[in-house]
């Protein structure tokens, strides 16, 4: 039986992780007050870092190889969550392939998987405007395209992340939610304006991250021998 062997970044290999993080949440110009105050938590509460989360600033990506190193498993496991979070909203946006693209360059790895990405390219403003679309029934119009066969090599390749810092097994779990968000209509004075689908309605990598997150508790359990009822 193979067991996990646990390691720890160094200072500053988390500081230059979470500023690409950081970047890749401002790469598409929505970065919301939910979104800083997540930034926040993660920064101060699981990762422990001394850096002020208010004091981070973008990372450019040369900054960001030589931030985490040399060492091609760290650098692409950066990825991977770089693409969690760019994919989080069920959306993958011009803006932030174009900067994972550049932090793949930088570390000097050539992720064949993320290609398959470049499928689900949308701007999140058409694809709010689509959901305002109903059909003559009352129901949301369905995606003008299946994405499900084409997204197999990056849902394998995040697949192969194995987690083995807690640090990053814990932003996997505060980030993942525990289960998949309700749908829910938006209403002002009894009028249907939009329709919100369910996370695992609009997100078709959202199977790959429930995984990621049930292989980051296992990891802080078995492992760490941490308590995780907080993330459940």
């Amino acid at each position: 039986m193979t067991t996990t062997t646990e390691f720890n970044y160094t200072e500053a290999q988390i500081t230059a992780w979470l500023r690409g993080l950081l970047t890749i949440a401002w790469a598409d110009g929505d970065f919301d007050d939910d979104e800083k105050k997540l930034f926040v938590e993660l920064t101060t509460e699981v990762f422990a870092s001394s850096e002020d989360p208010f004091s981070l600033e973008q990372i450019t990506p040369e900054e960001l190889a030589s931030g985490l190193g040399k060492d091609k498993e760290t650098g692409e496991n950066f990825l991977r969550t770089a693409v969690m979070m760019a994919v989080a909203d069920g959306f993958y946006s011009p803006p932030e392939k174009e900067v994972i693209e550049s932090f793949c360059n930088a570390l000097g790895l050539e992720i064949e998987a993320l290609k398959s990405l470049e499928t689900t390219l949308e701007d999140p403003n058409d694809c709010q405007k689509q959901e305002m679309q109903t059909s003559p029934a009352g129901s949301p119009l369905a995606p003008p395209q299946d994405h499900k066969n084409a997204l197999t090599p990056v849902k394998d390749w995040l697949d192969g992340m194995d987690v083995k810092d807690p640090k990053i097994a814990r932003f996997i779990c505060k980030m993942i939610p525990s289960q998949c968000p309700f749908e829910r209509d938006i209403t002002l004075f009894g009028k249907k304006l939009v329709h919100i689908p369910a996370m695992c309605k609009i997100n078709p990598l959202y199977e790959q991250l429930v995984g990621l997150r049930f292989r980051s508790l296992s990891f802080l359990a078995d492992e760490c021998k941490e308590d995780v009822s907080k993330y459940i």
